[in-house]
């Protein structure tokens, strides 16, 4: 997520009250998760096993909890809790806006695009042209979406990632600033549900095909032509690639690589990142000649047995 304008090191750190390490006129130009940041971005950090890997990071703003050395060019906010204050910030730079009509006036609508009753379309929404939305649909704020798309009744875009922090007195969610973006030529299908980014997008690739009921997490990435069955659950975090088949009741774990035409087939778990090209099946994953060969030979233990008992 960038900021709308550059800020400052200090006029952040007064912004969370927090202190800082490095010239207050440090350039931030924006914040994001540790698998997307970029220079200029605040990446943040509260355990000590992550403290390397967020200070190695692109960010060259670590939110963290301890005066730990700081890496040459880069600056540090130094919070007593950098859950809370990223959570802050997001809330500063992408607060909740009420909507108080069903389509709202920021929204932007394209040529001969179709909205049938019953949608929400929130705040600075941008839809092409020649889409069709169909009745019931939810977009939530600062969603985009391409040229000839078509979105099946019931499905929502842009709500909050599932991500939360454990606390003694219960679970506080990281709140979502990111977007959803859909790209031309996609169609989704009748109650899917698609989560915004935390600070990035969350993308569908262009000419990919939902089917319905389809959930796909926080920052997923899913590429070009892909075709997802139903009843598919998709975790934060993903990179599905081009041409990537998935067919019903497949779940993924999350932060995942599915490579370019990989086929997953019906009720697989996608326990692991795994290569295109392949066709794959079960729990764990494993390419489906593998898992098949294994079932075959794992049906044939009670004939083994009855011959053992028969000498």
């Amino acid at each position: 997520m960038k900021f709308p304008n550059p800020h400052t090191l200090k006029q952040i750190a007064h912004l969370i009250n927090c202190d800082y390490v490095g010239a207050e006129d440090f350039q931030v130009l924006g914040m994001n998760e540790i698998h997307v940041v970029e220079p200029g971005d605040i990446v943040f950090v509260d355990h000590p096993k992550y403290y390397d890997k967020a200070l190695q990071s692109a960010a060259t703003i670590i939110l963290i909890n301890k005066n730990v050395e700081c890496p040459e060019g880069k600056a540090l906010l130094i919070s007593d809790d950098p859950f809370r204050d990223f959570n802050k910030l997001t809330l500063h730079f992408k607060p909740f806006k009420s909507a108080t009509t069903s389509i709202s006036p920021s929204a932007k609508i394209g040529t001969n695009t179709i909205i049938q009753p019953n949608c929400f379309i929130g705040h600075n929404v941008t839809i092409g042209d020649n889409c069709i939305i169909h009745a019931n649909v939810t977009i939530y704020d600062n969603t985009i979406i391409g040229n000839n798309v078509n979105i099946h009744s019931g499905t929502i875009l842009g709500a909050s990632a599932f991500y939360y922090k454990n606390r003694p007195e219960g679970f506080d969610q990281l709140k979502s600033g990111g977007r959803v973006v859909i790209k031309d030529n996609v169609d989704i299908g009748a109650l899917c549900t698609i989560d915004k980014g935390v600070t990035g997008d969350t993308t569908i690739g262009e000419g990919s095909k939902l089917d319905n009921q389809i959930q796909v997490g926080h920052d997923t990435i899913i590429g070009k032509k892909c075709l997802i069955a139903s009843q598919v659950g998709i975790a934060g975090c993903c990179i599905i690639e081009d041409e990537v088949t998935i067919w019903g009741q497949v779940g993924t774990n999350s932060g995942i690589t599915i490579g370019k035409k990989a086929v997953i087939l019906g009720q697989t778990g996608v326990t692991k990142s795994v290569a295109g090209g392949k066709s794959y099946f079960g729990t764990p994953i494993e390419e489906a000649r593998v898992k098949l060969k294994e079932l075959a030979h794992v049906k044939q233990i009670p004939n083994i047995l009855d011959q053992l008992k028969n000498k």
